[in-house]
């Protein structure tokens, strides 16, 4: 069973199609980048795929749900990590994952915390009040929110989007610890995050999904060694 399947996903705002008919799988464990220029239609698929808008043509599966009939399972068991840090900013970082373990009714949320601190190392700003803290905290501990609940599906858009190197380096070695566990679908401008992080890539244009694969396999599909110029490439139509 796929983590997710899509069949002919559409999407039509009026007379302007955003998604066009696309066919997708992604497995269970998977980190699968989704990229694509500005207006390219990822981020309308993205709200489809985390139910938070309705296709208008075709179907989409998670974990073999119908995301029309069983919205409400699939909430359960997915989370969203948005581009805007989604942190209360005049709570403290142990409040917050509180908070929010107590709006997902965590049993254990003790030991949830705790191993979200461990996993995220926010031992020394837990007392901070989140509004505090440099970006690369803030995207750290709303990462660790999307992760209160267990999900089994994660979307990280634009997960280390502002941050200085050292910080989205940081932050790639939690991603990578997550990778396996949980199905992962990310979001991001930055190539080499893509190539570093991804078990395989889609390519959005204009509404359509013009490509997957690995970056390898992409690279060689594009004749260069390098992912962003295979990703121009691809993504243009063969134009570099």
């Amino acid at each position: 069973m796929y983590a997710i399947e899509t069949k002919n996903l559409t999407k039509k705002f009026k007379e302007k199609t955003a998604v066009n008919g696309i066919d997708l799988t992604i497995n269970e464990g998977e980190l699968f980048a989704l990229l694509g220029t500005n207006g390219a239609g990822k981020t309308t698929t993205i709200k489809m795929l985390s139910t938070l808008i309705l296709p208008t043509d075709g179907e989409v599966k998670i974990l073999g749900m119908d995301v029309v009939k069983d919205s409400q399972k699939i909430k359960e068991i997915l989370n969203v990590s948005p581009q805007k840090t989604a942190i209360a900013p005049n709570l403290s970082v142990k409040e917050n994952l509180e908070f929010m373990a107590g709006v997902y009714q965590i049993p254990n949320k003790e030991a949830k915390i705790d191993e979200l601190v461990k996993l995220f190392k926010l031992d020394e700003v837990l007392k901070q009040k989140a509004k505090t803290l440099s970006g690369g905290w803030q995207r750290k501990v709303s990462i660790a929110i999307a992760l209160i609940n267990e999900p089994k599906i994660l979307f990280l858009d634009e997960p280390t989007l502002g941050l200085d190197v050292i910080a989205r380096k940081e932050l790639w070695k939690v991603i990578e610890k997550l990778k396996g566990n949980i199905t992962i679908i990310l979001t991001t401008h930055y190539m080499e995050e893509a190539e570093s992080l991804s078990d395989r890539v889609g390519i959005m244009a204009k509404g359509d999904l013009v490509d997957v694969g690995t970056t390898e396999e992409l690279k060689t599909k594009a004749s260069t060694d390098n992912f962003e110029d295979a990703f121009v490439k691809i993504a243009t139509g063969g134009e570099l």
